[in-house]
């Protein structure tokens, strides 16, 4: 059979709470960044604030926590990543989530518009994780189940959905919190439904390549997100309570 002899995929369960953990901060930042989005009163301050919460959720809550989670992924063979479709996989989940931002918050909040924002969103994630997979340089070919890419798909779906949904009702501190666990386990579960779905079976003709290293790439990227999403998070909530304040 074409799978009998595939690479075991064995996961760290220390890496895989610390994709969780960094998915959570991107998720929390980006609900703190979309108060600003109904609350624009320019359509400068509107795409400004749709670009900080769709590059926080894309590039933080998903595109990291996607790299940070195969880091976790360990195989027998060496894995490296394109830096080119690494870059594009980042493109397309920042692009995604600003236009499921952009769309769920023009106009009145319905729906239907919620819906067709939850597609765009959930769609550009999965093509984010595929997109990232295809980065992946290593002497073997990924062959995948479709169900469960399917079922991927409908999961990130779902997830945006619900992400934008919070976006634009939650305020409380609390309330945003449990939202972003609740996001973050949304994404990882997209992640790991679409890790399942993957087979990866040797190949003598395939080469690991002169890509990026995978415990580089991944190391590398959960120390740029986590401080970025930390300052970016902090200097929000620092001018939200300047805010508070000189409405007392």
């Amino acid at each position: 059979m074409l799978h009998d002899h595939a690479l075991q995929c064995v996961h760290d369960p220390l890496l895989i709470l610390l994709s969780y953990l960094v998915s959570a901060l991107g998720s929390f930042t980006a609900l703190q960044l979309a108060i600003a989005i109904p609350a624009a009163r320019t359509p400068r301050e509107r795409w400004r604030a749709v670009a900080g919460a769709g590059a926080a959720m894309g590039g933080g809550a998903i595109w990291a926590m996607h790299f940070i989670a195969m880091l976790a992924c360990r195989m027998d063979v060496q894995v490296s990543y394109d830096l080119g479709i690494t870059a594009l996989s980042a493109v397309i989940a920042i692009a995604s989530c600003m236009t499921g931002l952009a769309v769920a918050g023009a106009g009145v909040f319905g729906w239907g518009k919620l819906i067709v924002a939850g597609l765009c969103m959930g769609l550009g994630v999965t093509g984010m994780h595929y997109t990232g997979m295809a980065a992946m340089l290593m002497p073997a070919q990924t062959h995948y189940d479709m169900t469960l890419v399917g079922a991927s798909a409908a999961i990130a779906v779902v997830a945006s959905i619900v992400a934008l949904w919070l976006a634009f009702h939650l305020r409380g501190k609390w309330q945003m919190t449990g939202s972003a666990l609740v996001m973050a386990l949304a994404v990882c579960g997209m992640h790991y439904t679409g890790m399942q779905a993957a087979t990866f079976v040797p190949d003598a003709n395939a080469t690991a390549g002169n890509g990026l290293s995978g415990a580089n790439l991944g190391m590398g990227i959960f120390a740029v997100t986590t401080v970025l999403l930390a300052v970016v998070l902090s200097t929000s909530l620092l001018r939200q309570r300047q805010r508070e304040l000189v409405q007392i």
